[in-house]
């Protein structure tokens, strides 16, 4: 199982960022997938959830902002930051569990700051 995470980076207060995880190793269209986000000291936060049939979760701190949706056909999930605040700064990691084994991404860094 390979998560690879791309599109982090610097932008504003109130701008937008698309979050990629190109997913290999597994029957991607079969799985739950996550997204989460981690601050220096923290504990990693979930973020959002889409499962296989496409039923999608927040967290309350992102809900109306962020949106994930995944492209089975291409085994990449993705997840769109609007109105990004300076809150949102942190590490994000795609995720999938796989018959009682965690997988994560390497992370992508996202900073929000002017």
């Amino acid at each position: 199982v390979q998560l690879q995470a791309s599109g982090g980076g610097l932008v504003q207060p109130g701008g937008s960022l698309r979050l990629s995880c190109a997913a290999s190793g597994f029957i991607f269209s079969t799985y739950t997938m996550h997204w989460y986000r981690q601050t220096p000291g923290a504990e990693r936060e979930l973020v959002a959830t889409i499962t296989r049939g496409g039923d999608l979760n927040y967290a309350d701190s992102v809900r109306g902002r962020f949106a994930a949706s995944r492209d089975n056909a291409k085994n990449t999930l993705y997840l769109q930051m609007n109105s990004l605040k300076p809150e949102d700064t942190a590490v994000y990691y795609c995720h999938v569990r796989r018959l009682a084994t965690d997988y994560w991404g390497q992370g992508t860094l996202v900073t929000v700051s002017s």
